[in-house]
């Protein structure tokens, strides 16, 4: 595989990537909430009226402090797993003081920290779901050692201690492993929904996302990128000629020309048919003429060898500028759509840009 694929797909692992964070990160915060709400409950119905209650809505306030401060203030701008690690940390936290002013062990409450252990299994892996496991297992060590000599919470032995850790040992275990399962599952169906099935490159729907992310990038660091519009001159010949076989071979021989010219931050697409798309971050006007230029050359001087001929094929070209052609991304697609109509009208075999500023034979 060479540089350019490469690229694309580290482009769409930071994309897909994004996304599955703000989905762990809305589960979290639905989950943080609700740990709110049901020691709330707890107040409510157990209806306690001593010197426990005061620490406990203390708790809670500084809890939901913390929440909202991490949610709606933005502390952590971007989602990334070390943001998780700091919330289960605090859920711990939180659960270890509710559970200390409502009877330490022998608290309803205590089995809220499967909670935080099936959050962390969910996004943190199974390395750092251990590790909260153990400060799990220390903060129970914590509430034994703090209760009264008299309640029957009093320091466990060592078999009774693990026999309390088992049921978060386990639930440890068998979510990550189905969260490991199910992951690979979806990057497999997102792998196959985004790419081609005949030539393999990514598919318009992929593309799209892709260039939304991109031109995001350029509109808040005021760079240029360019979309570059690829059709095959030839397609309908060849099919007629020498059947459908030789002409997706011909779409396969023109993938590989193309991403011999791409470089690793550039985007490459099927758009549909016998037509290409490709996207060209931080590059201007000139640059994607000259890269369109070696795209048209490299494919004319690359024949299609076919029942025992060289059969020489050409492209042609359309390209569109952000933010000299357009605004937005559909913009650039219809002005580079356009630019290859241009190029197909003119005579084929030629590279011309929006409005005309450049046009090459």
């Amino acid at each position: 595989m060479n540089q350019g694929f490469t690229g694309m797909g580290r482009i769409a692992a930071t994309v897909y990537e994004a996304d599955e964070m703000k989905g762990f990160s809305r589960t979290i915060a639905q989950i943080e909430w609700l740990l709110v709400i049901l020691v709330l409950l707890y107040q409510v119905v157990q209806g306690h009226n001593d010197e426990t209650t005061a620490p406990i809505y203390w708790g809670l306030a500084a809890y939901s402090a913390f929440v909202v401060s991490l949610r709606h203030i933005n502390i952590y701008r971007n989602e990334s797993r070390w943001k998780f690690a700091v919330e289960t940390c605090a859920i711990i936290v939180f659960i270890t003081w509710i559970l200390y002013h409502s009877g330490r062990l022998e608290s309803p409450l205590v089995n809220l920290y499967l909670l935080t252990v099936v959050i962390s299994a969910l996004t943190l892996g199974k390395l750092i779901t251990l590790l909260e496991v153990a400060l799990i297992g220390a903060c129970y060590v914590f509430l034994a050692y703090t209760a009264p000599v008299d309640s029957a919470s009093s320091i466990p032995s060592a078999g009774n201690f693990m026999i309390q850790l088992a049921p978060m040992l386990l639930v440890a275990y068998i979510t990550t492993m189905l969260s490991a399962e199910t992951r690979s599952a979806l990057l497999r169906i997102k792998e196959i929904s985004k790419t081609d099935d005949l030539t393999g490159i990514y598919n318009i729907r992929a593309f799209t996302a892709l260039a939304n992310h991109t031109h995001k990038q350029s509109v808040r660091y005021r760079q240029s990128y360019s979309i570059v519009m690829v059709d095959l001159d030839s397609m309908k010949i060849i099919n007629d000629n020498y059947g459908h076989e030789a002409g997706n071979r011909l779409l396969k021989l023109t993938v590989t020309c193309i991403q011999q010219e791409l470089r690793e931050t550039d985007v490459f697409a099927r758009y549909g048919g016998d037509e290409f798309v490709l996207l060209l971050p931080q590059t201007g006007m000139d640059g994607a003429f000259k890269a369109a230029e070696r795209v048209r050359k490299t494919i004319e001087s690359t024949p299609l060898s076919t029942h025992g001929e060289q059969v020489s094929t050409t492209v042609s070209t359309g390209i569109a500028t952000f933010p000299e052609h357009g605004k937005n991304f559909a913009a650039l697609m219809n002005c580079a759509d356009q630019a290859l109509y241009s190029s197909k009208k003119d005579g084929r075999n030629r590279t011309s840009v929006s409005g005309a500023a450049q046009e090459s034979t």
